[in-house]
């Protein structure tokens, strides 16, 4: 699977550092070697020692190593690998990074690097939801970085919530679709995001919440598991996954348009909030406000129906089509009726009552629906709830 690889582990302080032995082992054991960099407040929490005896490597800690700078090892170190991982991804070492800091080996040969990056975050739930982190996960994603998890669930320190680091088998098929050998290679799935913007006049727009963030979650996770991915996206304003095809549009008929375009995919996952109407005579100047008269009338028009064309296409229709149900009441029975009646062989409802955070959030509760019945999933951020549905679509395309 990753037979040749030559992995640089950067394992960050915290207590999920001890899952990054787990990772050595399973990386070698996929055929890849492991060149590891302990941080000082990693060797808090694991050993020199057990981490080199995992790896048969010498552990790499010190910046100030005379004998490697002679040959200026950070820089050797950031270029001679395949892939840098961070696991633990500390907030610490997150925005080290994203401030452009290097004050210590592994933040020095973070930013010397040549090669892609890919973290995997851990940390308090508080530290995981500060604007501080949000802002410099933002900026990270927008130099390149991949990210695996965090997951939900209970922390060491007794709260609960998002923070927890990924899995070492998770993070080992982050890496193994990051080069390109994952278990969607070779696949081709299109995905929408976004809301839609629907023009009253040049000013003015009918739109919705949609942030689009669970959109290019989705496609950071498909890319991850090695697939070609089209983004088809409104004006969103979460930051564009990387490694996509990305077009961009603004109304519902130019979304379908995209679509068609698009076609044919191998799965078509459509989680953009399109508006169900458009205005029917969008005026070409600004409509003007005159004291006293009435307010003009706005004669609506239904949008065209994305899914459910696409579910309904006689040919280049995908072999799986996924569509997102946001309900406000009655979410099962709701989604259950609308992935009959759009055709559609997978539904992902969720309730986007303005008290559950998900409308725009960066969490999220969705119940998966198929032929066979709801399968309602455990709260999770958003970027967890993609990489499941990511390893579900490579099941059914298998």
């Amino acid at each position: 699977m990753l037979v040749g690889k030559k992995i640089l582990l950067v394992i960050g302080g915290g207590i999920a550092a001890y899952k990054s032995l787990e990772l050595i082992r399973l990386l070698q054991k996929a055929g890849a070697s492991v060149v590891p960099v302990l941080t000082r407040s990693g060797a808090e929490f694991v050993t020199p020692l057990s981490v080199s005896a995992l790896a048969g490597q010498k552990v790499h800690a010190e910046l100030f190593d005379l004998t490697a700078e002679a040959e200026m090892g950070h820089i050797e170190l950031s270029r001679s690998a395949d892939l840098v991982v961070v696991a633990p991804a500390t907030a610490d070492l997150m925005a080290k990074l994203a401030g452009g800091l290097a004050n210590d080996l592994a933040s020095t040969l973070l930013l010397a690097t040549d090669k892609r990056v890919l973290m995997a975050p851990a940390m308090n739930v508080r530290m995981w939801e500060h604007p501080a982190t949000a802002r410099n996960l933002e900026t990270l994603q927008g130099f390149g970085v991949l990210t695996v998890g965090p997951d939900a669930g209970e922390m060491a320190c007794g709260e609960f919530g998002p923070g927890r680091m990924a899995e070492p088998a998770r993070i080992v098929e982050a890496i193994d679709a990051t080069l390109g050998s994952g278990d969607l290679a070779g696949r081709h799935v299109l995905v929408t995001s976004g809301p839609t913007h629907e023009p009253i006049d040049p000013v003015r727009y009918i739109a919705n919440r949609s942030s689009g963030r669970q959109g290019s979650a989705i496609a950071e996770a498909l890319v991850r598991r090695g697939a070609r991915v089209s983004f088809i996206t409104g004006p969103a304003s979460a930051p564009k996954p990387l490694g996509c095809a990305v077009i961009e549009v603004e109304t519902a008929r130019e979304m379908l348009a995209a679509v068609e375009a698009a076609l044919p995919a191998d799965a078509a996952i459509f989680a953009a909030a399109v508006a169900d109407w458009h205005v029917k005579a969008e005026t070409r100047s600004k409509i003007k406000k005159k004291g006293g008269e009435t307010p003009p009338p706005i004669e609506l028009a239904e949008n065209p129906d994305i899914l459910k064309t696409i579910s309904h296409k006689p040919e280049d229709r995908p072999s799986l089509v996924v569509g997102f149900a946001a309900e406000t009441d009655d979410v099962i029975a709701n989604a259950t009726a609308k992935r009959q009646r759009k055709g559609c062989d997978w539904l992902i409802a969720n309730d986007v009552r303005p008290e559950t955070g998900i409308m725009g959030g960066k969490n999220t509760t969705v119940t998966l629906i198929t032929q066979d019945g709801p399968e309602a999933w455990e709260p999770m951020s958003k970027t967890a709830m993609a990489d499941r549905l990511a390893s579900r679509i490579a099941e059914a395309l298998s």
